[in-house]
């Protein structure tokens, strides 16, 4: 599997859950507004 450099884990940021690089944007935040049904684009938008 390849790895994500994207995604980054950090103790000290956002109690060590896993984020977008450089953001405080957590993973299962963009996961559970795409299965809430926002689009990609109205994320990117945002």
């Amino acid at each position: 599997m390849q790895n994500l450099t994207r995604i980054t884990r950090n103790p000290e940021v956002m109690g060590g859950k896993p984020c977008i690089r450089g953001m405080r944007l957590t993973v299962v935040a963009i996961v559970g507004l795409m299965a809430s049904g926002h689009s990609a684009n109205d994320l990117l938008k945002a």
